[in-house]
């Protein structure tokens, strides 16, 4: 519980810092984010988004378009709702940020984990196909 809180903690002031960081350095305007999340979507579509981020990116009214927004869709479509969420709520819901930021982060790197360990390559349950046999030698 306290790896969790101290974890979001750090996604917190991560995602604070890189704001500042790019309010300052590229001029970004101060209504950055003053969109609230209740007047554009309801709880349905932070369920959907949560549960099945590609499918809702491609039939909701969620900004899209650009290289880079469909290689997030393709490889990691947790990361661009995070990403999109910080863009569009920050200001206004942060708490909510925040959740999407930790659901980005937990489910991207277990997806990726279940992946890879039940892959052929990464499965520690994988038995090896050879035989060892006892070679003995008589004299």
């Amino acid at each position: 519980m306290l790896r969790t809180f101290l974890r979001a903690v750090l996604v917190f002031f991560a995602v604070t810092g890189a704001i500042v960081v790019f309010q300052t350095l590229f001029g970004l305007s101060p209504g950055f984010g003053t969109v609230d999340y209740w007047s554009m979507h309801g709880i349905l579509f932070l369920i959907a988004i949560s549960l099945f981020p590609r499918l809702t990116l491609l039939f909701s009214n969620v900004a899209s378009g650009g290289l880079f927004w469909w290689l997030g869709w393709f490889f990691a479509p947790r990361l661009l709702v995070a990403f999109l969420a910080t863009i569009s709520y920050w200001r206004t819901n942060p708490i909510l940020v925040i959740i999407s930021w930790l659901i980005a982060l937990g489910g991207e790197s277990s997806e990726k984990y279940t992946v890879l360990r039940s892959s052929r390559f990464g499965s520690p349950t994988r038995k090896p196909k050879e035989k060892w046999v006892k070679a003995t030698v008589n004299e």
